[in-house]
């Protein structure tokens, strides 16, 4: 059995061929079209016509996913999606199996079943991207609630005085191209120059501006942690996405959650961090799993 496994996300689209044992057999990445859902249907489209001998696809994406019925009710990052029968389309162009779920539930699938979450009876899942991806784990499965937004931290609002513009909700603000804009804005050169590598190598080197820019960026998700700690009282939290290959990115979040710990004056429990396992695969073994549990097509 192999399957064609794609997770969308504002920036790429990733894709991988991988049987029920986890093997990958062919991977790589293009970017997502950002212009409209018909260029999206057919970007997966000809990835589905590049491989041979898979028996369906499983789909990582951004937004409020009702899996069930392979709907996008609204797209996230990809806002053309709102409102959307992906499944019914993409069917359309690829007559196969077809299962879709929420990016960030497909890699906290993968952690609760596999890795960081697994024998975790409630959690909660991080994923660093474009946005910022949430899943809240309840009795070891993913929680969806009423409307498949549970979880979703991206669209919190961070200022109650201003209007609710697109950069006042905590996923525009601090998702990684937020991050990478400001190391360019202390630095004063082109974004385009900027990526994570980049900046973290800074941090080793204790550079003033990428050292800045870190403890900046984590103290404002540190908070975000407090916050839903306290409000879910949750046993560890799962740190994944693209900073998750960085060591020191957790270290700086540990350190400034203890910081607020200990100015906090009441006695109340404290946030456990955990890596992810699988860091930047997680979202397509999620996918898998959830395409390998879904019964019906």
């Amino acid at each position: 059995m192999k399957v064609l496994v794609v997770d969308i996300d504002g920036t790429y689209i990733r894709y991988a061929c991988m049987d029920e044992n986890l093997k990958i057999s062919r991977r790589g990445k293009i970017f997502t079209p950002q212009d409209s859902r018909e260029n999206l249907i057919e970007a997966v489209g000809r990835l589905f016509e590049a491989v041979e001998n898979v028996e369906g696809i499983a789909v990582s994406m951004p937004g409020i996913i009702d899996s069930e019925k392979g709907y996008c009710a609204m797209g996230g990052a990809l806002r053309y999606n709102d409102d959307f029968y992906f499944r019914d389309e993409l069917y359309k162009r690829c007559k196969t199996k077809i299962h879709i779920e929420n990016n960030a539930k497909c890699a906290a699938m993968a952690e609760a079943a596999l890795g960081s979450l697994k024998n975790v009876s409630d959690g909660f899942f991080l994923s660093f991207s474009t946005m910022i991806g949430g899943c809240y784990i309840v009795n070891g499965k993913i929680h969806k609630g009423k409307n498949f937004s549970a979880g979703e931290i991206s669209y919190t609002i961070l200022n109650s005085e201003n209007k609710l513009s697109d950069e006042n909700f905590f996923g525009r603000s601090f998702g990684i191209p937020k991050f990478l804009e400001r190391y360019a804005k202390i630095k004063n050169t082109d974004i385009e120059t900027v990526d994570l590598m980049t900046i973290f190598d800074a941090v080793q080197k204790n550079e003033t501006a990428a050292v800045e820019c870190l403890q900046w960026y984590t103290q404002k998700i540190s908070v975000q942690i407090f916050n839903i700690q306290t409000l879910l009282d949750v046993e560890k939290f799962s740190v994944g996405g693209e900073f998750s290959t960085y060591k020191i990115f957790k270290d700086y979040l540990e350190k400034n959650l203890q910081e607020l710990y200990k100015a906090c004056p009441f006695k109340i429990p404290q946030a456990q961090i955990v890596e992810s396992e699988f860091n930047c695969d997680a979202n397509l073994i999620g996918a898998l799993q959830c395409y390998l549990s879904e019964k019906n097509f």
